[in-house]
């Protein structure tokens, strides 16, 4: 893997400056059709990880099941942000698989456990399937060997830590099944912390037995994923756990004022202390609040303009009258700039060890910013940030060694426990 990164740089020296790669490449000032091509060959030269990719519950939606009639869905498909060829096209080598609990399952008597173990399922079995082209990776090295071995890795974490229940012991068990994060909660507050998208805040921050969830994970050698807590648990988070964490598809309060699903700038100092990573979230919601506010206005005029009809959404009568609505005032997206704005904020406020990406592709709707609609597209954002004066030891960085060091250091603090 270092020898071909070294290889394609030291070949871009030599075909645009003539010179070898002893000379710096000001890769900024590159024609952008050049730009493009050096763009995608880094893509597929370092290997890609993402935190967050909803495939699994997108599947289960669908009814997904692994008889022949359904194998080419994860291959080769037109539905969702993800498949087999697009994610090849787009150099993605390690997507997160994420075993998503919405919070309704909280109020299950098993709290969602067998939601869980189902997606679980789901996941080996594409990987037994199509073991040609996926392959299941519980640590770094494992995703390098099937990288090596031209193989899509299949990293799991779950989102929303319900299903470990009020039993310390599901912690190792979902280890043991391939876990290697855990979003501590999602919508709703749980039994272990408070949700930033709850008001309640019942715990004001970590239950007391969510603060045992977090010894443990790091006893057990599960990342932390602090992505949807509320402020006050992120901090809790912070002053309990022995090793780094992660936001595993988080973007910027910055760019979002008052949106506490995102991180402030204050978090991203103290996360920069804790040695941990943000990986930036694609969905246009999370990226740019002009954008939402403009949305949102759209969907209210069109709510009074039926209303004034007489009109619901469902009524057949409706139809056109919504498709002139939108020819007229189109739906805004977020776009590929926006998304390396935030990551050139989390480099100003952090540096440049701490961000890498969590795309949350299959899970944010129709919301995705042009130019990065699905993992085919990793070049385009590549291309952004080059052409922004990132080098290729910079991407390399924010693709995937980020990301690593955290998760080796999180195997380092289990093993020394």
């Amino acid at each position: 893997m270092q020898i071909m990164k070294h290889f394609l740089i030291a070949l871009t020296g030599i075909l645009f400056f003539g010179c070898g790669s002893e000379k710096k490449i000001d890769y900024a000032n590159l024609p952008d059709e050049t730009l493009r091509r050096i763009a995608d060959s880094l893509a597929h030269a370092y290997i890609i990880t993402d935190g967050h990719v909803d495939l699994p519950y997108r599947l289960k939606v669908k009814n997904f099941r692994l008889e022949r009639e359904y194998l080419g869905i994860p291959v080769s498909t037109t539905e969702g942000d993800f498949d087999y060829e697009r994610a090849r096209k787009g150099g993605l080598d390690a997507p997160f698989m994420s075993i998503y609990i919405p919070s309704s399952y909280q109020q299950k008597p098993d709290m969602g456990k067998s939601l869980a173990d189902s997606l679980i399922d789901m996941v080996r079995g594409i990987a037994e399937a199509h073991s040609d082209k996926f392959a299941l990776a519980n640590t770094p090295a494992e995703v390098e060997k099937n990288f090596r071995e031209g193989k899509i890795s299949l990293p799991m974490g779950m989102e929303n830590g319900a299903p470990i229940g009020n039993d310390l012991a599901n912690v190792k068990y979902f280890y043991d099944r391939g876990i290697r994060y855990i979003t501590l909660t999602h919508g709703k507050d749980n039994q272990i912390c408070d949700s930033s998208y709850d008001t309640v805040r019942t715990w004001n921050g970590l239950s007391p037995f969510g603060e045992q969830v977090v010894k443990e994970m790091n006893r057990i050698g599960i990342m932390v994923d602090i992505s949807h807590v509320s402020d006050s648990a992120f901090f809790d988070v912070l002053k309990i756990t022995k090793a780094p964490v992660i936001a595993s598809h988080s973007s910027l309060r910055y760019f979002t004022p008052g949106w506490q699903r995102n991180m402030s700038d204050d978090m991203l100092r103290a996360l920069k202390k804790n040695g941990g990573v943000i990986q930036i979230n694609f969905g246009s919601t999370f990226l740019d609040s002009a954008v939402a506010k403009a949305n949102n206005e759209n969907r209210q005029k069109l709510a009074a303009l039926l209303k004034e009809k007489g009109l619901s959404y469902r009524d057949e009568a409706a139809k056109p009258v919504i498709e002139e609505f939108q020819r007229s005032n189109p739906t805004l997206y977020a776009d590929v700039k926006r998304v390396a704005d935030h990551i050139d904020r989390v480099v100003q406020i952090a540096g440049i060890d701490h961000v890498g990406l969590g795309s949350d592709f299959d899970g944010v709707g129709d919301s995705l910013p042009t130019g990065l609609k699905d993992v085919s597209q990793y070049p385009n954002l590549i291309f952004e940030l080059l052409k922004r004066g990132y080098t290729p030891e910079d991407i390399e960085k924010i693709c995937y060694k980020n990301v690593w060091r955290v998760w080796n250091k999180v195997i380092e603090t289990a093993k020394s426990n």
